[in-house]
């Protein structure tokens, strides 16, 4: 039937059309409400689930590990899951407590306190699931199957090193995190460094959890108190950075030797403008793979070492053109 511009459908082809479309409607109703994805498509059968924690996730270093292991992981047909205690121990353990609830085959963790995870990881070796520690030891290092760190205490000793060379003298304040391992090894490797050294003292060491937002104000307030220095270390990057715009607040940015370690990219934008001296560098994209295929490794019942000590480097005011400024190693 031809139809002009305006003609109106005859009842009964309307009717009969929508006799055959309603069904159809339904259908496709029916699917769009029941229907979900299935996301694990890419998942082999029996995968396994990867518990992923952290100290914080407010640092870029921490980011760089997990997603290195992520890649693996999801490679593999895995599936992880991450969570962030914040610098909380207890927290930490409450969301190891539930990933061990949900079934978890292994534990990748960086510990907020070197005590503090004692009981749930204990729980965890108990059920059978692996740990892999990463950044920062555990003290009994009998309830994980291998520590993955950088050399935090060559760390400081490089930068102690640095200083004696570069420096004639030093009236020194220290930067620290006294509850984990990493942050402690550090101290100690600058401090066994420099003492002894005619002209070199430390005065002071300063608590900031190697957190900006802590260490800045902390820096102010020992500023204000007068004390008169002319050398800061700082146990990471996060901490220096704090303790520059602490001195920038000062008119004191430049004048004063700043150190950290990490060799962030924003680390070594500072020591290029000449505003910290030199970072000791780590490599969180050597450890997060270094990691997963420990991780994989032991899943496949080989042979793994106990600790793994990555090494680490220097970036400085003379070779910071060597290296690339916008991204971690």
């Amino acid at each position: 039937m031809k139809m002009n511009r305006g003609t109106v459908l005859p009842f009964h082809l309307y009717r009969n059309i929508v006799r055959v479309a309603y069904p159809l409607i339904l259908i496709a109703l029916f699917l769009a409400i029941t229907y979900k994805r299935d996301f694990s498509f890419s998942q082999k059968e029996g995968a396994r689930l990867i518990g992923a924690s952290y100290m914080t996730m407010n640092n870029e270093f921490f980011k760089i590990i997990n997603e290195q292991i992520r890649v693996r992981v999801e490679a593999e047909g895995d599936m992880i899951i991450l969570r962030d205690p914040g610098l909380d121990v207890a927290r930490q353990n409450r969301q190891i407590e539930e990933m061990l609830d949900m079934g978890i085959s292994a534990l990748i963790v960086t510990p907020v306190d070197i005590d503090g995870l004692t009981d749930v990881l204990k729980r965890a070796r108990s059920m059978g699931v692996y740990v892999v520690v990463v950044d920062s030891n555990i003290r009994d290092e009998e309830l994980t199957d291998c520590t993955i760190v950088s050399d935090n205490y060559n760390a400081g000793t490089i930068i102690g090193n640095y200083v004696l060379d570069k420096q004639e003298g030093g009236r020194i304040v220290v930067l620290t995190h006294e509850a984990t391992a990493s942050g402690s090894n550090r101290v100690a490797g600058f401090m066994d460094t420099v003492d002894g050294h005619p002209g070199f003292e430390v005065l002071d060491q300063i608590e900031c959890e190697g957190q900006y937002e802590i260490a800045m104000p902390r820096m102010l307030s020992y500023l204000d108190e007068g004390h008169e220095f002319d050398t800061v270390f700082c146990l990471n990057d996060l901490a220096a950075e704090g303790v520059v715009a602490a001195l920038r607040q000062r008119d004191l940015a430049g004048k004063i030797n700043v150190y950290g370690v990490d060799a962030s990219p924003d680390a070594k934008a500072l020591i290029d403008e000449g505003l910290m001296r030199a970072s000791a560098v780590q490599f969180p994209t050597r450890i997060g793979e270094r990691a997963a295929s420990v991780l994989y490794d032991i899943f496949d019942g080989k042979d793994t070492e106990k600790t793994i000590i990555v090494p680490v480097d220097i970036v400085s005011v003379e070779n910071i053109d060597s290296y690339n400024k916008e991204r971690w190693q």
